[in-house]
């Protein structure tokens, strides 16, 4: 399962991202947005978890969960492929 993560400090690196998830079980992959212009974070990125269940636990655990004085938003990430279709429609 994809999950979105919003809202996160631009000095939260991906090694801490992962360590995050890893708390709730396997992360298959964890990436930053990354700002071409500047290299900085953008403040969002995604987790990919391949059990559900670790997946809803960490999603449950994370969200509003108080990272560097914010509070992060995770969510399951809408499918690229539902997005195009909304768009098509």
């Amino acid at each position: 399962m994809k999950l979105l993560i919003r809202n996160l400090p631009r000095s939260t690196s991906e090694v801490k991202l992962r360590e995050m998830f890893e708390s709730y079980g396997t992360v298959q992959s964890c990436t930053l947005v990354i700002d071409k212009e500047s290299g900085s974070s953008k403040g969002f990125g995604f987790a990919e978890m391949p059990k559900p269940g670790e997946a809803k636990a960490a999603m449950k655990g994370l969200n509003g969960k108080l990272v560097e004085g914010q509070k992060i938003r995770v969510k399951k990430a809408e499918s690229k492929e539902s997005g195009a279709n909304k768009a098509d429609s």
